[in-house]
């Protein structure tokens, strides 16, 4: 039985106008799915692109994490750099190999393009181990430098070679006798990248499998070959043609819907629906109970973010019974957060028409207990005075406000806090049945990003 890898380049669609927290998510999902490799676009100048992979790698521990660089050798140490916390790191060096392109994108002609693919490759091997070099319009470069670049990059040290189409110039039967051409001979790992513009992606990937390739690059949405379809038709080829792959195929079509609601920005409606029928959930529920209630609202969470949804249930469930939109938003404001640095113990405000507002919080920091205790305009502001006491230093306090989740008279709030430090935006939100335990834990939500990225 050959394994095929699948390799995903959702993440890389510059189309997919998503959050870093559905950029996260949608990781979570591919890996769970079984996805051999998550591909990530290269690392630009904003710190916040290092933080989306420094985030992915330290909740990704299966799948391997791959982040491009093109641009120059720099880009190589910025790849490298993000991805030092990444259990399964490999560096992608993708480079333009048709004339047009290469001289247009990084003015460069052949004889230099060459210097420059053993001096990427070379460099990304002394970061990392696992080197991956994709030449991009491979289909439309003169072959005999192709496959010169191709013998350079698996000398300079490349694990994995891969060949793209990208201007769906061959039919599938072409293209797959042109990548077994192009890659004969290499002591590689070899793989495509294909088209959908012509609607044959798919069947140029199938058909290059046979023809010899390791691993297909795979997207749920975007130009190149449909996950869900490739993944389906080799689960149905395997006996035949002895091909499987590590996909899940029993969670095909549910992670792949779920994957494109958070794409489409629509939520799984019909799954809301069954759920939203006055269901309220109470103490005594387990968190089994609240494992399938999640699920049903659409959402595919780890064992770890389960049960952190549990505890947050837990916690307002001692108070009220909880119904599927408060559900729906304890999943919002507690699982696919970053790493906790601080994390809020208890607080105690004092407050009225005749005092000034006071208030004592207590943080855990690193398994220790912190307490600030401070004076505000207003209870709120009191609050925050004593968690800048605690963390040292004073954030400048760019949005806040409150919105309830349900309407009823136990309503939940949900609070969300937008930092400012360095010129950035932090948010974070909170959730309680009371407005002062809301932006607290908002304000700490905040805190944690600040304090991750800058770690």
């Amino acid at each position: 039985m050959k394994q095929i890898k699948i390799s995903d380049v959702t993440l890389c669609d510059v189309k997919n106008n998503l959050s870093f927290k559905q950029k996260l998510e949608i990781a979570r999902k591919l890996e769970r799915l079984g996805v051999d490799a998550i591909e990530l676009s290269e690392i630009g100048l904003s710190k916040a692109d290092t933080l989306l992979v420094r985030t992915i790698s330290s909740f990704v521990n299966n799948s391997v994490i791959s982040v491009a660089a093109t641009a120059s050798p720099e880009s190589v140490d910025r790849a490298a750099e993000a991805l030092s916390s990444a259990a399964h790191p490999r560096i992608r060096i993708e480079l333009p190999m048709s004339s047009s392109v290469m001289e247009y994108s990084l003015h460069k002609k052949q004889e230099k393009m060459l210097v420059y693919v053993r001096e990427m490759v070379e460099k990304a091997k002394t970061l990392c181990d696992d080197v991956e070099f994709t030449a991009l319009d491979a289909t439309r470069a003169e072959e005999d430098f192709l496959k010169e670049a191709i013998r350079i990059a698996v000398e300079a040290g490349a694990t994995k070679i891969t060949v793209c189409d990208d201007a769906a110039i061959l039919l599938p039967d072409d293209f797959a006798d042109f990548v077994q051409k192009m890659t004969e001979g290499i002591d590689a790992q070899t793989g495509v990248q294909c088209s959908d513009k012509n609607h044959v992606a798919t069947a140029a990937a199938v058909l290059a499998v046979k023809a010899g390739a390791d691993s297909v690059k795979t997207a749920v949405s975007g130009e190149v070959t449909p996950l869900r379809d490739f993944a389906a038709i080799l689960n149905t080829l395997k006996e035949n043609y002895g091909f499987s792959t590590n996909i899940r195929a029993t969670e095909l079509h549910r992670v792949i819907d779920q994957i494109e609601w958070t794409i489409s920005g629509k939520t799984n409606t019909v799954a809301r629906e069954i759920v939203d029928n006055g269901v309220k959930l109470n103490i005594n529920d387990t968190i089994d109970t609240i494992r399938d209630m999640v699920e049903k609202l659409g959402y595919d969470l780890s064992d770890e973010d389960v049960k952190k949804v549990y505890e947050e249930f837990r916690r307002i469930a001692r108070k009220k019974t909880v119904g599927v939109k408060e559900l729906d938003a304890i999943v919002a404001s507690t699982a696919l957060q970053v790493p906790a640095t601080y994390a809020l113990e208890n607080f105690v405000i004092n407050s009225g028409n005749i005092i000034t507002a006071s208030a004592q919080v207590t943080l855990n920091k690193d398994g220790k207990s912190v307490t600030g205790i401070s004076v505000g305009d207003g209870p709120i502001d009191a609050a925050f005075n004593a968690l800048d006491q605690i963390i040292g230093r004073h954030f400048e306090l760019d949005d806040f406000n409150i919105q309830t989740v349900t309407q009823e008279k136990e309503a939940m709030g949900n609070a969300l806090v937008r930092l400012r430090t360095g010129g950035k935006l932090y948010s974070g939100t909170g959730l309680s049945t009371d407005i002062i335990g809301a932006s607290i834990r908002a304000y700490i939500n905040a805190v944690n990003k600040i304090v991750y990225e800058e770690e």
